[in-house]
């Protein structure tokens, strides 16, 4: 068996953990295994349906009270007694701050190997075989794990979503988890969103970045107008841009941020530095608007203008808005 942990939002399943399951069950057919999803928390039964068309086995279902909340110490006990009765060949989890989090935990608790940030796998001679950047992206890794089960985080926006079956339906195993009293020492006080609507950049289809060459955080505006105009856009930023409090952290790209994986990735005064480039390098395309005609992140791209942002973005806006009208 192949279990995938499904993270949720709002009580749906996140795009990153649906990714993670259509590999799953490529991987599963291969090597001839069950697929299965887990969710974790409470009164999470209602999610089967959605879950069940992407042709798994079973569902398994933990809950408790004290899952409610999302903690790694509680989140990752019950996955571990699930493993630990079930023994699945194979776990996987979305690349996402929750994944990061949580797979680890669930690997040092198993005392398995953890292969993390893949963007590839395969099955060699029976073998399951994971593929990573490395060194900032500048190489890539592919290796086998000896331990059981093979634990790895897949990075959004990098493996196929399959359509799911209609009428496809799941066995759901329902858990009740154990979690003693003062087990979970930290607890989820206050959840705070954002008042727009934006999207995720790790599972945006393009992401609009902007850095030091937007000259301050009022200019930031004119990449969420360009959001607004492309369906499943997010707005990125660069370190120096976040740093300098022009945008907050959750839209920093790069290696002390997030990595990304969109269809495009628009670059507008942002220099390339290779921290930067190690969060965004694995994007399909990639287009930069720079003034300096020597900037790194132009022996990155696939299309590249040297010129003024300010007044790229205008004539950019203007033929989006012909494309939406005809």
């Amino acid at each position: 068996m192949i279990a995938v942990f499904i993270e949720t939002r709002d009580r749906k399943p996140k795009k990153s953990s649906l990714e993670a399951l259509s590999e799953a069950k490529r991987i599963a057919r291969l090597m001839g295994l069950e697929t299965a999803a887990v969710l974790a928390g409470a009164g999470l039964e209602s999610l089967a349906p959605e879950l069940g068309p992407y042709g798994l086995g079973r569902i398994f279902c933990l809950e408790s009270p004290a899952l409610a909340d999302y903690s790694a110490q509680g989140y990752g006990r019950a996955i571990c007694d699930l493993a630990r009765e079930t023994k699945p060949a194979a776990m996987f989890f979305a690349a996402t701050a929750m994944g990061k989090d949580l797979a680890p935990r669930v690997a040092a608790g198993l005392g398995a190997g953890l292969a993390s940030d893949c963007t590839k796998l395969a099955v060699k001679d029976g073998t399951l075989e994971f593929t990573r950047p490395i060194y900032a992206g500048k190489a890539i890794l592919s290796f086998t794990l000896s331990s059981t089960p093979k634990i790895a985080t897949l990075r959004p926006n990098v493996f196929p979503l399959a359509a799911p079956a209609a009428g496809a339906a799941a066995e759901v195993v329902k858990k009740a988890v154990d979690i003693p009293e003062g087990f979970i020492k930290g607890r989820v006080g206050e959840i705070l969103k954002e008042e727009s609507a934006e999207i995720d950049v790790t599972e945006a289809d393009v992401v609009i970045s902007g850095g030091r060459g937007m000259k301050g955080p009022e200019n930031f505006v004119l990449l969420r107008e360009l959001a607004a105009l492309i369906p499943r856009s997010a707005v990125g930023a660069s370190r120096s841009a976040v740093d300098s409090g022009w945008i907050g952290h959750q839209h920093q790209v790069g290696q002390t941020g997030k990595t990304v994986s969109p269809n495009l990735y628009l670059a507008f005064g942002i220099s390339g530095a290779i921290q930067h480039l190690a969060g965004m390098s694995s994007s399909k395309y990639i287009v930069a608007v720079n003034k300096d005609p020597d900037a790194p992140i132009f022996k990155a791209v696939d299309y590249g203008i040297v010129g003024d942002l300010f007044e790229v973005i205008p004539h950019l806006k203007d033929e989006l808005k012909k494309i939406a009208a005809e």
